[in-house]
């Protein structure tokens, strides 16, 4: 399994922009489907973006479409979310997953590798 490892969380204004790091160890990154979910206190996990293993393919949530990018560098192991205009309702604890699979998933439990999370706090 891969290692994932999250950062760039924070206190942010509503309609400030924020951009969450995912580093994964070993040397398959490229394999892997990658996503990132977000969990709001007394809520369930929920699916925010993916993208495909050589980036080509990506996927978002109805809710953030066209404000949320998500990104990847296989040489550096790294997968990014770049979260523009954000709304008080998002904050959340932002995870980075990691899928072995041919397809983008959309449910936690399609997914094998999570990170520790990172916490996003939007204030209004």
């Amino acid at each position: 399994q891969v290692q994932l490892v999250e950062s760039g969380g924070g206190l942010v204004q509503a309609g400030d922009s924020l951009r969450l790091s995912c580093a994964a160890s070993g040397r398959t990154f490229s394999l892997y489907i990658m996503g990132w979910f977000r969990q709001a206190p007394g809520k369930e996990r929920e699916f925010v973006a993916a993208i495909s293993r050589g980036g080509s393919s990506t996927d978002y949530a109805n809710s953030v479409k066209g404000r949320f990018t998500i990104s990847r560098d296989n040489a550096k192991n790294t997968v990014s979310l770049q979260m523009n205009s954000l709304k008080p309702e998002e904050t959340a604890v932002y995870y980075c997953a990691a899928r072995v699979g041919a397809s983008i998933g959309y449910r936690p439990d399609a997914y094998d590798s999570w990170g520790q999370g990172t916490q996003v706090t939007v204030s209004s």
